[in-house]
């Protein structure tokens, strides 16, 4: 499986299959039991999270992990790092992008509603000017409305960052949306399809194939 620079791609399957655990262990928190992962050529396989994260990869997961008792402004810069030139992610930028999270910078993070929530994880995500989001059902939880906002936000990411992205999606609709191409996963984390989002559109029987109960 692999992911190319500013590409946007899915991975889609039944629950239980693996899809989370494959997002844990890019990202250092579930060492993997065979194979090997890189990141932008560098070997990563037994790094911490941590150094993970240095090397430009963000994971925004299904929990969200907000702080509590931080604010929504603290739960962001915990996060921050520097970014390059005029483009890079600052407290500002954020602020811009996410309106409801700038009007309450100084509101308890665990206190926003799922959706806004869901917003500071992605924000926390972008803050740290990441060349990778790795993104953990993000619609998960969310009314229709929401996850239609959330749907806008990622792709504006995808398309205007040019942030790289990998994702995991039970809402196969949203992940036909955002992402280009599709790797559909059976039990113990296997890739058994990799497909295109046309090709996932013009023959429905394939999601149904992989994704019905």
């Amino acid at each position: 499986m692999y992911v190319e620079k500013k590409e946007a791609v899915s991975i889609l399957g039944r629950n239980g299959v693996g899809k989370t655990t494959t997002l844990r262990s890019i990202m250092g928190l579930t060492p993997p039991r065979s194979g090997s992962i890189q990141v932008d050529g560098i070997e990563t396989t037994r790094f911490q999270p941590h150094k993970i994260s240095k090397i430009g990869v963000a994971y925004v997961p299904a929990e969200r992990h907000i702080f509590p008792g931080l604010s929504v402004k603290e739960n962001l810069m915990l996060a921050a790092r520097p970014g390059d030139g005029k483009d890079a992610w600052t407290f500002e930028r954020v602020c811009d992008h996410f309106p409801v999270l700038a009007d309450r910078t100084q509101q308890d993070g665990s206190t926003l509603s799922g959706g806004e929530q869901q917003m500071l994880a992605i924000g926390r995500a972008l803050i740290s000017n990441p060349k990778i989001i790795i993104m953990d059902e993000p619609s998960q939880g969310l009314s229709p409305l929401l996850v239609q906002m959330i749907t806008d936000v990622v792709l504006d990411i995808c398309t205007q960052s040019g942030i790289t992205m990998l994702i995991v999606e039970q809402n196969y609709r949203m992940a036909l949306k955002v992402a280009s191409r599709h790797y559909l996963m059976d039990t113990k984390g296997k890739i058994v399809k990799v497909a295109s989002t046309k090709e996932l559109i013009d023959n429905p029987e394939i999601i149904q194939l992989h994704l019905s109960v």
